[in-house]
């Protein structure tokens, strides 16, 4: 007849033991793995801090979602990772490439970037992964998002997460065109006969078929008589109208610059084109400080964000006066 087993007392043992002096404690118990979730807790927002004259303050922002420029640090070495000045530590974002579309996830461990109008600074790992190795300046979008725990945990233990389905062009036009909006770059301009949207676009014109009207024959007139030893001059032809070229389209250009700033003060109009590699020019009583000039906006853009990169981030694209 087997007796019935008493699960307790191995518990009762060990308490037995302790009480006694015996080796047997709570803190030779392992604890257990730190995994799901709970790894990612507690999170940590912190202090609000200023960066460059402007004061940021960490906030939970579950539908973040912004444009703007990555910058490359040094922390974090092949993990991952990235520094962000208001979202918390950690939290988990995309970032996306606006000129490739490649988008990776990324796990935000650090506060920063702490100089600079970037809005996130990339680890060295997180670089290599989304193709930015030698950039500057990288245009990006960055979305908080929700990854599932098998991502988390490696991206915790310093491992690359599979990287998403790439943004298509469609939805790259519209961020860049959105970042152009931050930045103050104005609308790219368009042909003077542009069709308005929804319209029926006008038939391309060959050149070799436009046919001129005919030109009017004269009628034939009775010769005048002339006097004796004096010639009849033979009639005169009426000209001939040349034939009338299409009109073409023509691109309304001009010179752009990047406005620094205007300064009362020439030793600070000086300092500051010397820092933003500009030219200071006079404007009435003060002093404009400009880079350029530029073919169009577009070929303004990398100067613009050289200019927000030294932090003048009032800086904007204009065109000439």
């Amino acid at each position: 007849m087997k007796l019935p087993v008493n699960r307790t007392w191995p518990l009762a043992a060990v308490a037995l033991l302790t009480a006694c002096g015996g080796s047997a404690s709570v803190k030779d118990v392992p604890a257990p793995a730190a995994n799901g979730p709970a790894a990612d807790y507690p999170m940590v927002l912190g202090a609000p801090f200023t960066v460059d004259g402007t004061t940021y303050t960490p906030v939970d922002t579950m539908n973040f979602d912004t444009v703007g420029f990555a910058s490359s640090g040094s922390d974090g070495g092949s993990s991952v990772s990235a520094a962000h000045r208001t979202l918390p530590l950690p939290s988990y974002v995309e970032v996306t490439s606006l000129s490739t579309g490649k988008t990776i996830l990324v796990r935000v461990e650090r506060r920063g970037p702490m100089f600079g109008s970037s809005i996130i600074e990339l680890s060295p790992g997180a670089i290599a992964q989304i193709g930015f190795a030698g950039a500057s300046n990288m245009p990006v979008r960055v979305r908080r998002v929700n990854p599932p725990e098998i991502e988390r945990a490696l991206l915790r233990t310093g491992q690359i997460a599979p990287p998403r389905m790439d943004t298509p062009k469609s939805l790259l036009a519209v961020l860049q065109r959105k970042l152009d909006l931050q930045m103050g770059i104005p609308a790219k301009p368009v042909l003077a006969d542009t069709v308005p949207d929804g319209a029926a676009s006008p038939a391309p014109v060959n050149n070799s078929q436009v046919q001129t009207q005919p030109v009017s024959q004269p009628v034939a007139m009775k010769p005048v008589s002339k006097p004796a030893g004096i010639k009849a001059e033979p009639p005169t032809k009426p000209p001939v109208s040349s034939p009338v070229k299409p009109a073409t389209s023509r691109l309304v250009t001009g010179s752009w610059f990047v406005q620094i700033g205007t300064f009362a003060s020439k030793a600070n109009a000086d300092a500051a084109a010397k820092k933003a590699g500009a030219l200071v020019s006079a404007s009435g009583k003060l002093w404009r400080v400009r880079m350029g000039p530029f073919g169009d906006a577009d070929k303004a853009r990398p100067a613009l964000a050289k200019a927000k990169s030294a932090g003048y981030s009032d800086a904007r694209i204009q065109r000439a006066d």
